[in-house]
Parts: C-alpha cells; structure tokens; sequence
C-alpha cells in the first residue's frame, strides 16, 4: 500500500499561503547588509581555498571581516536604539 501523505507534504510545501509575512520581508531587509557583508567574506575565504593565500588575499579577507562585523554592530545598535524610548531629559 502506497502512502499519498509524503507527497501531500511536498504539494503544501509550496502553497500561497506558505509565502512570507510583511514583517519576515522587513526583518531580511533590515539584515540585508549583514548578509551581504557575509557573502563578501565567503568569497574571499573561497579565492584562498586552492591556494595559499597572498598578502593581498589576507588584506582582502581582513577587510571583508571588518565589514562583517561593522554590519553586525549597526545591525544590533539599530535593534537596540529602535527598543529605546524616550530620550535625555
């Protein structure tokens, strides 16, 4: 006897009303530069990995990792400056 439920699972997968909400949109756009920060780190991870790595590449990687990390804090000083209410008095 053959199961139907493994396919049923597959069709709804993928149904409209499995779409993102507005606020799962914003949340990947406030991350956006967070996320593309990473994706330049990876690369220049990726350049160096059938090679050894040149004074270049190892600025490259450095900067890129600055980057990162500059994208994280803004991302969290933005979270934590939008929970903040009010102001100096």
């Amino acid at each position: 006897m053959n199961h139907v439920a493994t396919l049923q699972d597959a069709i709804t997968a993928f149904a409209d009303f499995m779409e993102p909400t507005s606020a799962e949109l914003d949340a990947i756009e406030r991350e956006m530069p967070v996320i593309l920060a990473d994706v330049d780190l990876l690369d220049a991870h990726i350049v160096t990995l059938d090679r050894t790595p040149t004074e270049l590449d190892t600025r490259r990687i450095r900067r890129a990792r600055r980057r990162a990390l500059a994208a994280r804090v803004a991302l969290l000083n933005n979270a934590a400056g939008a929970g903040q209410s009010g102001g100096a008095a």
